[in-house]
């Protein structure tokens, strides 16, 4: 049986500097001792979203103490660490240098391995944060910078069913919200006016209607709802009947192509049937109502983190970071900091989703 392993984990990949520390048992259960975040959404506000250089510039100033408060939280000291986890990508590159130079930088000066996690993978084993979650699961991620299903095997084996070809549904949210002047961080903002609106009032296109996979497209729900901002919404009911006929069809698409997932997911694993839905965006309570409804149609269990755990968090990269080491998974320390990093970098190099040249999802 693998030992109890105490983790420090590190995350910047974008706009919080974060730091934790996870206990993760000789039995699997993970605790997490600690979880300290500091948001730089005051910084940013002016700007309408992140400014790379701001924040890559706010990690740097506050790293150090955040990473201490955790420890002083967990009531821990170096000498009771048994190593150090840090987001290596993908991200905001000058944020992610930041907090994997400080990762590097324990891990040198105490003779403690490092693991370069997959900010990603991070949170795919979140859900394992608030509850037992054994693998093989299907899981949605979906957030700000990706949006994507995989078949989750274990740590470091996934296999990804389906990707956004475009954006991913938090940015839709984001920009909808900027086009409605709800102003930053737009997602909350959007959720709180569409509680008072009427989610069938304006028709909004589907995407990808001709094809039976499971990739997302969220570019023309996006461009069409700012189009209907700029020439429809006049009254505070038109901006809220608006807000929530965006966050509907955001939904209905998650689910739609959550829905074909688990058909293609069951084939392989008749036998688990378990739905796991991590990222910012599930955070979101029509969201995770309709995905929740999604899976028990098709007889699966739903499992979200504890909302805390939703958006980025430095526990989730400790926990990534400790499944790592027990499986016997340290990095070296020349690990690079990677602004684009695919959960399944074989599908990516096979079938990538944006061809050379083109912009796309960080995903």
């Amino acid at each position: 049986m693998t030992p109890s392993l105490t983790i420090l984990g590190i995350e910047t990949s974008c706009d919080e500097t974060a730091a934790a520390v996870v206990r993760r048992h000789a039995d699997g259960r993970a605790e997490a001792l600690s979880s300290v975040v500091a948001s730089q959404v005051e910084a940013h506000k002016p700007f309408g979203g992140v400014v790379p250089e701001i924040a890559a510039r706010a990690h740097v100033e506050i790293v150090d103490a955040i990473a201490g408060q955790a420890m002083a939280e967990a009531g821990v000291g170096f000498e009771d660490l048994d190593g150090v986890a840090a987001t290596a990508g993908p991200g905001l590159v000058g944020g992610v240098m930041v907090g994997l130079s400080f990762g590097k930088a324990v891990a040198l000066a105490r003779g403690l391995p490092l693991v370069a996690v997959n900010h990603l993978e991070g949170h795919a084993v979140s859900a394992r944060l608030g509850a037992e979650a054994d693998y093989p699961f299907l899981l949605l991620l979906v957030s700000g910078g990706h949006c994507q299903l995989l078949a989750v095997e274990g740590v470091g084996r996934m296999r990804r069913l389906g990707s956004t070809i475009d954006d991913a549904a938090g940015e839709a949210f984001d920009k909808v919200a900027k086009a409605l002047g709800l102003g930053y961080p737009g997602g909350p903002a959007l959720e709180a006016l569409a509680e008072r609106g009427d989610p069938a009032r304006f028709p909004l296109p589907r995407a990808l209607l001709g094809r039976k996979d499971c990739d997302f497209s969220f570019s023309g729900l996006k461009t069409a709802a700012a189009r209907l901002a700029a020439a429809e919404v006049r009254t505070d009911r038109d901006r809220a009947d608006l807000a929530a006929s965006v966050q509907a069809a955001i939904a209905r698409q998650l689910a739609e192509r959550s829905d074909r997932a688990m058909a293609a997911y069951v084939q392989d694993h008749g036998g688990r049937r378990l739905f796991v839905v991590a990222g910012g965006v599930a955070a979101n309570r029509t969201v995770r109502r309709v995905l929740e409804e999604t899976a028990a149609a098709r007889g699966f269990a739903f499992l979200a983190p504890p909302l805390k755990y939703c958006t980025d968090n430095a526990a989730m990269i400790a926990l990534a970071g400790a499944e790592r080491l027990a499986a016997g998974l340290a990095s070296p320390l020349d690990a690079a900091a990677r602004p684009r990093w695919p959960l399944d970098e074989a599908s990516a190099l096979a079938d990538p989703t944006h061809k050379p040249g083109r912009k796309g999802a960080k995903a």
